[in-house]
């Protein structure tokens, strides 16, 4: 299928990437919990709809400048205790999709075939996907080849020898390597493919940060479980507060893998969630989440090891964490 425009990639992403994500469902008594702290018992706004079967319907979000719809709304009676997330409007997620672009790339197309230094592995596409050398311990994860499957599974045709790196590994081992096969017409065409499919790529991190929302409170401390409730649905019940909450997962993950992080402590979502004070809906619940975001990043650099300089980071981390405060929506 050939790659198509940007604006025709629009009506494709908002499809596939938002109205067309999955549910996530939990069965464990545990999320009744969740339910009670996420939606409250005495919750007036109801989103969801009932349906002839028992699957709801996911409510939908306008894209209203001066309304937003609930985070999170429980599922109709019957429905086996499902979360329903809305969906957001194209505008919106144009937006997140522009504001990860800057804010990784510099809004620069060549930058989406990129590696940094100090990194020992390549960063593509709109949000920096990480993409290991065979044989290297990919101990940020490993996320672009799940990219790659995505856009597969989304109608677009790769190359094939992306198609066969995206199982072997990045074909390059150093930052030289890559910067010197840059010149060659392959990694323009992968190049250009990135540049064309940002907004399925913006959907694809949407949804990522849409399934871990209700694992956040479920791996939430039980001392600290209502906090990450209230923080998370404070965000999201925000204007603006999508792209602070998906570019942040986009940036330095969940927080959910409980062997990551230094000296055992992670710098995700949950711990940037738990380390805010107890939010309302509101201006002043991004600015909080964005100085918890700044603690969480100080505190990972004085955890990490010397020999990485994560210092020379900070400046940059501050101010990408900084456009958390005023989005612009």
């Amino acid at each position: 299928m050939r790659i198509q425009a940007w604006g025709t990639l629009m009506a494709i992403a908002v499809t596939i990437g938002v109205s067309g994500c999955s549910t996530q469902t939990i069965h464990s008594a545990q999320q009744d919990e969740t339910d009670e702290l996420l939606f409250g018992a005495k919750k007036k706004v109801s989103v969801a709809k009932k349906t002839t079967g028992t699957r709801p319907k996911v409510a939908q979000y306008g894209g209203s400048q001066g309304a937003r719809t609930p985070a999170y709304t429980p599922a109709p009676t019957g429905s086996a205790g499902g979360l329903v997330l809305p969906q957001m409007s194209s505008n919106e997620l144009m937006m997140i999709a522009d504001r990860i672009f800057k804010n990784e790339s510099g809004s620069d197309p060549d930058k989406l075939v990129h590696w940094n230094d100090g990194e020992n592995f390549a960063s593509m596409g709109l949000g920096h996907f990480t993409w290991y050398p065979a044989g290297r311990q990919a101990r940020f994860g490993n996320t672009f080849p799940d990219l790659l499957g995505h856009l597969q599974s989304s109608g677009v045709a790769l190359p094939v020898w992306v198609q066969q790196a995206r199982y072997q590994g990045a074909p390059w081992r150093t930052k030289a390597e890559l910067m010197h096969a840059k010149q060659t017409g392959q990694v323009q065409e992968l190049q250009n493919l990135l540049y064309q499919t940002r907004l399925l790529q913006a959907a694809y991190i949407v949804e990522r940060a849409r399934r871990a929302m209700p694992k956040l409170v479920n791996a939430a401390p039980a001392a600290s479980r209502t906090r990450v409730a209230q923080n998370l649905n404070a965000i999201a019940n925000t204007p603006g507060g999508w792209y602070a909450l998906v570019d942040y997962v986009n940036f330095k993950g969940e927080g959910l893998n409980n062997a990551g992080g230094y000296n055992g402590q992670n710098w995700g979502l949950l711990q940037v969630l738990d380390d805010m004070q107890p939010s309302q809906p509101g201006q002043q619940a991004l600015h909080s989440f964005a100085d918890a975001a700044s603690r969480v990043l100080v505190r990972r650099i004085r955890n990490s090891p010397p020999a990485r300089n994560e210092a020379r980071w900070l400046a940059g981390w501050s101010n990408r964490v900084n456009t958390y405060r005023y989005p612009g929506v």
